[in-house]
């Protein structure tokens, strides 16, 4: 084979890899048929590829491609051309996730190999990523199968730190093979002989700062392709293995707070999404689920019932649910009781109290709403801001111990509200003295539970002065039956005389209870019989929408642009023998501006509410739009949705009210920055109509208080509640704040304001007594107004820009 012919041969073969890829039968059976020519011919097909690279006038992707066939075809040959730019795409291939398969990169760092140079920590992590990607193929498979060193990738500070304590490289090495959803007998066996050669405290005391490192920033970044989702805030799914292998190891241990404190703050490390990826790795999560199941005693019991209020990708929580009911089963209990019982007391002595001694100095813990504050008492029992030098000096661990188990109060204390708070519709009824050892009088329950109004045979009664009130103040020291105390069914009189109570009693109750929005059926209802539009033609943000749902108990799936199809929104109400339905549908088409990269829609369009009996079959719709239906099977025909009429009046207001929240919350109408109507301005009529319309139910719930709350603000001579809006007379202006969205207009003229919540301009004073927690609109509305009151003394330039324009 002369030059000239080699030059033919290369470039012909270029033209069938570019068209077809390495992993074409035609290419392969080339290649094969190339590697057995003499190794003079193979040389000349390599110094055409590398004379071809030289030339530089080939695309970036051709000339990858003119490397790999370099090192294809130079296999095994000495003295190959091109070795610093095959050095150089080798430093470039060290800095991203992983590569598609079909470019045989592997190749280059098989020659890079054979020519004796010591290939780097990165570019080993990008071939394992590669080869436990979706589309990897065997052979990738079994060339990352070599690489035994470094026994993790780098790049994650966990796995990093976990290599440089040389303790731990069989446990690493064997945590690496938790290929399985569930450890064997084999693994366990194997895993328990390594604990028990380094010892159960060194094991723990070593690998639960590692969990801790869980989830940082990359120790360096990696470069992402054009449309490539943030595989920055990702898990490396090699090192992925390894660490679901030492959460299994955990539940190998004895049970310890600490341990059981690290594996629920994995779970939701772990399921912290990524835009594009969505959930970081469900895997790690699972098995951090996995082992809190495997592990005894009551704070693992306690942390699982946590997890079942706060989890909401829904591969995890079924596994969540399954332990629980697992450990219920297993005690006779219902899953309710257990999750009662599974409350910890968190060292509290008496409800929301405890103390703490060290030598002289003291601490005394407070439960304050949702807070755990820590009040200090040096040796001479003066009062100090932060624990004494001598308790930092010398009881750092029980400092440390204390500060974690604040922080546990701080995170049970918000499940446990909203596990109350879901109580409504669960039918739950209580003896006397079970909920008061559960509920009244337990230490952490109790501050919640006293918070809140309940029915002891009938008789409403709340907690104040040391016990159990009537309206009429008269103390309930005993009883038969207690319920939870709901608005629906009650005399207007009654709810607000509660109100007032709350008031001057200055109870914050944990969530809305004696405020709680009731949501009758309207004349439209009755009309349209079947169905409620109450709710309908909103344009709601999809993913904000989706971690509602899961909140609030409702099974829903995010909208894809595809051609596929899904169920609404849906909640099922076993205790009724309903299931409550949300029809929605994606909004637009367009990739990139109404979806994400991957094709998931931004926002959705909304329609009706439905009830059926809680068996019915399915309804369906495309994701594109179009209307449901409902596709039964062949043992059942298709049922009819059942008549607003008949669905009991508590079901009707507390499903409602979850939709309300659904929109309140996740509509593009409340986003300040939505003033331009978003992508083509095509929301800006639904923007204003939404964000200075009509008040719905929570609103109004919102003015009712706020004509109370006002005359006690500090700026109350500058407020007033007029219709739909709180009116702010400014030094500069003049503002009308929407009581639905926030929203802000100005004079003159009703020009709209945009303040961003959160902002540094938006920080307003406190506005001191709220009867009740949650309402962030609320909140917002509040400090909104205390901020413009004063609107002379504000400095935030994108404020002012605002205010000084005419």
């Amino acid at each position: 084979m002369d030059d000239i012919k080699a030059k033919v041969m290369a470039d012909r073969l270029v033209r069938r890899v570019v068209d077809c890829s390495f992993h074409h039968p035609a290419v392969r059976q080339r290649l094969g048929r190339i590697q057995e020519l003499p190794p003079e011919e193979r040389f000349r097909l390599v110094e055409a590829f590398a004379e071809r690279h030289r030339r530089g006038s080939d695309t970036e992707p051709v000339r990858l491609k003119l490397l790999t066939l370099t090192a294809l075809v130079g296999r095994g040959l000495d003295g190959l051309p091109l070795a610093a730019e095959r050095a150089a795409q080798l430093d470039a291939l060290g800095r991203v996730h992983s590569f598609w398969y079909g470019d045989r990169c592997e190749a280059l760092v098989e020659a890079e190999e054979a020519a004796g140079r010591v290939l780097s920590p990165a570019v080993i992590a990008t071939v394992r990523r590669t080869a436990v990607g979706a589309y990897a193929d065997q052979e990738i498979v079994r060339f990352a199968a070599r690489f035994t060193e470094p026994v993790l990738n780098v790049g994650e500070a966990w796995a990093e730190a976990a290599m440089a304590d040389e303790r731990l490289r069989e446990l690493l090495a064997h945590a690496l093979t938790a290929r399985a959803a569930k450890p064997s007998v084999a693994w366990d066996k194997r895993g328990r002989a390594l604990v028990e050669g380094l010892g159960a405290e060194t094991v723990r005391a070593a690998l639960l700062p590692l969990l801790a490192l869980v989830g940082r920033p990359r120790t360096f970044a990696l470069d992402r392709a054009e449309y490539e989702p943030d595989v920055d805030h990702t898990f490396d799914p090699y090192n992925a293995n390894a660490l679901r292998g030492l959460v299994w190891l955990l539940a190998l241990l004895p049970a310890h707070p600490d341990t059981v404190r690290a594996l629920g703050a994995l779970v939701e490390t772990s399921l912290r999404k990524v835009a594009g990826i969505g959930p970081r790795n469900p895997k790690a999560a699972n098995a951090a689920v996995g082992a809190l199941a495997r592990t005894d005693g009551e704070a693992a019991l306690a942390e699982l019932a946590r997890l079942s209020t706060r989890v909401t990708y829904r591969g995890t929580l079924k596994i969540v649910d399954t332990a629980l009911q697992a450990r219920a089963a297993a005690l006779g209990l219902s899953r309710e009781e257990i999750e009662e019982l599974a409350v910890p007391a968190y060292g509290l002595t008496e409800v929301g109290k405890a103390a703490f001694r060290f030598d002289g100095a003291a601490a005394e813990l407070d439960v304050h709403g949702t807070r755990a504050v820590l009040a200090w008492r040096n040796a001479a029992g003066k009062q100090v801001k932060t624990a004494p030098a001598t308790v930092r000096r010398d009881h750092a661990e029980e400092l440390r111990a204390l500060k974690g188990l604040v922080k546990d109060i701080e995170k049970s204390l918000s499940a446990q509200a909203e596990r109350l708070d879901r109580q409504f519709l669960a039918r739950r009824r209580w003896t006397y003295g079970q909920w008061r050892e559960r509920y009244l009088d337990h230490p952490l329950v109790g501050t919640l539970a006293r918070r809140l109004i309940w029915t002891v045979d009938g008789t409403p009664v709340c907690f104040a002065d040391g016990a159990l009130r009537t309206l009429a103040g008269a103390t309930v020291t005993e009883g038969a039956v207690v319920e939870l105390w709901h608005p629906v069914g009650r005399e207007p009189a009654e709810v607000l005389a509660w109100r007032e109570w709350l008031e001057r009693h200055a109870v914050t109750q944990p969530f809305k209870q004696a405020h709680r929005e009731v949501y009758l059926l309207t004349d439209a209802e009755r009309t349209t019989r079947t169905y409620s539009n109450r709710f309908a033609a909103h344009v709601l943000r999809q993913h904000q929408f989706n971690s509602l749902t899961s909140a609030r108990g409702w099974h829903n799936r995010l909208r894809l642009c595809v051609d596929d199809s899904l169920p609404p929104a849906t909640r099922e109400l076993p205790q009724w023998g309903l299931r409550a339905e949300y029809w929605i549908e994606g909004e637009g088409h367009e990739y990139g501006i109404d979806t994400t990269e991957s094709g998931t829609y931004l926002r959705l369009r909304t329609d009706q509410v439905r009830f059926y009996p809680i068996d019915a079959p399915q309804n369906w719709a495309s994701t594109y739009g179009g209307g449901y239906a409902m596709w039964p099977g062949d043992a059942q025909g298709a049922v009819d949705p059942l008549p607003l009429t008949r669905i009991p009046e508590l079901v009707l207001s507390e499903v409602m009210r979850d939709v309300d929240l659904f929109v309140g919350v996740a509509s593009v109408g409340n986003d300040p920055t939505w003033s331009d109507g978003g992508p083509e301005g095509r929301f800006r009529d639904y923007w204003t109509s939404y964000g200075f319309g009509e008040l719905g139910a929570s609103a109004e719930t919102r003015r009712t208080l706020l004509e109370r709350l006002v005359p006690r603000l500090a700026v109350a001579d500058r407020c007033t509640v007029e219709g739909r809006f709180l009116h702010v007379r400014g030094e500069l202006h003049t503002y009308k704040i929407h009581l639905g969205s926030g929203n802000i207009l100005m004079s003159p003229n009703d020009q709209y304001l945009c303040i961003v919540p959160g902002g540094a301009g938006a920080a307003g004073a406190d506005p001191g007594y709220l009867p009740f927690e949650g309402d962030r609109t609320l909140a917002v509305i509040l400090s909104k107004a205390m901020l413009l009151a004063k609107d002379a003394e504000i400095t935030d330039p994108t404020i002012t820009s605002q205010l000084n324009r005419r």
